[in-house]
């Protein structure tokens, strides 16, 4: 019997010393996510009171969810056989109607949000279970134990769509914790317990490559907005220095996350022996304050963009400062979690910020974004150069011994 038909048929075959790319399908599913995060920016843009940033947490923290299930299952189901293949594009149905209902969610399209996560959310991990060969025992359960809790936190997401006003916060807020805890307690389900460590066994390559497309996509998502809002301002000295500064900025978020940080995640993913629990860690949860980060950090440029003069007012503080910081501790995590230490470049960073933060205000926006993303660099640049000498010394003692 071979790899495949030992693992199922709807299953990657096994590759010895190679990871599974990333299909075309999902690739193409993961357009469905450069709008998602389009409306979240917006909609935290229209809205920006404590309320509304709560809101926009919250269908913010749902699409991440949504998506990065949907990079487990792909990571174990093969997105180049037909049936897998239409399940994506059945996910990328749900997937429009949830991002057009975020303007509306907690308004009108309560109601469409809800069933369209819902929808994906059960849909997926049952078709899941259904491709899951019955000698599959453990994976069997793991999916199984995944559609009750799934099942479970539905119940308040549909009841949260019916529902209005705070109700509607209360309701989906138990929902999302209800998925949040979830793996932290390995899906535990009365009389059966929770399901393995073993059972979360992944290909590394691939899960840190799909998180790692995310960060792409918020990251292009904040470039195109940038470039369309510029486009339509009259090209001032302020207007292109703001552009510039946010384009910088982007390109020194890439830098800190892509340059050594993404490498060694994916080599370490790769090399483990304990895949499931670093993929959940790592890649589930740690990467969500980073594409908050850049998301928030998007917020601030448009704002920029269109008010570069005056004093800074709240809002315009609290998303150039906030972004880039919320982005700087998701990237000192994660990299925490593959490297095992925390860099100072990134501690360094974080502390500047929150400095930062208490003369915000008497700083123009164009001031303000100039500074944040002068920091970035900084921060950009000591790591290149401190990971890259440190490298160098390595190398010289493999080289003498």
């Amino acid at each position: 019997m071979s790899a495949n038909e030992s693992r199922g048929a709807m299953f990657r075959p096994v590759l010895p010393n190679q990871h599974n790319r990333v299909t075309y399908a999902e690739l193409f599913f993961d357009l469905v996510f450069v709008y998602a995060v389009t409306q979240i920016s917006h909609t935290l843009l229209g809205r920006f009171t404590v309320i509304g940033g709560i809101e926009v947490t919250i269908l913010f923290l749902a699409v991440w969810w949504v998506w990065v299930f949907t990079a487990w299952v792909t990571n174990w189901l093969n997105p180049e056989l037909m049936p897998v293949r239409l399940l994506l594009f059945f996910m990328m149905l749900g997937g429009l109607v949830l991002s057009t209902s975020i303007p509306s969610a907690f308004e009108t399209r309560g109601v469409w949000f809800a069933s369209a996560y819902a929808a994906m959310q059960i849909g997926r991990t049952a078709f899941w279970l259904i491709s899951t060969p019955a000698h599959l025992t453990a994976v069997r359960w793991n999916a199984i134990r995944i559609l009750i809790w799934l099942s479970g936190s539905a119940v308040f997401w549909l009841w949260g769509g019916l529902a209005e006003g705070r109700a509607r916060l209360v309701l989906w807020s138990i929902a999302l914790a209800i998925e949040y805890v979830a793996p932290a307690a390995r899906f535990w389900v009365p009389r059966y317990g929770g399901s393995s460590i073993a059972a979360w066994a992944v290909e590394g390559g691939h899960m840190a490559e799909r998180c790692a497309g995310f960060i792409i996509i918020a990251l292009g998502e904040a470039v195109v907005v940038n470039a369309a809002t510029f486009s339509e301002l009259p090209w001032t000295a302020e207007t292109v220095t703001a552009f510039l500064a946010a384009l910088v900025g982007s390109i020194a978020m890439w830098w800190i996350y892509f340059h050594k940080g993404a490498e060694a995640g994916t080599e370490l993913i790769s090399k483990s022996s304990d895949t499931g629990r670093l993929a959940r860690l790592a890649y589930t949860y740690l990467h969500m304050p980073i594409v908050g980060g850049i998301i928030l950090t998007a917020v601030a440029d448009e704002l920029v963009l269109k008010h570069p003069s005056g004093h800074s007012d709240l809002r315009t503080i609290v998303s150039a400062i906030g972004g880039p910081l919320l982005f700087l501790v998701g990237t000192i995590l994660f990299k925490h979690s593959v490297r095992g230490f925390l860099q100072l470049s990134h501690i360094v960073g974080i502390v500047a910020f929150i400095v930062l933060a208490w003369f915000a205000a008497e700083l123009s926006p164009l001031a303000l974004s100039v500074l944040t993303t002068a920091l970035l660099i900084v921060v950009a640049v000591w790591e290149a150069v401190s990971l890259g000498s440190g490298s160098a010394e390595a190398q010289s003692e493999a080289e003498s011994a």
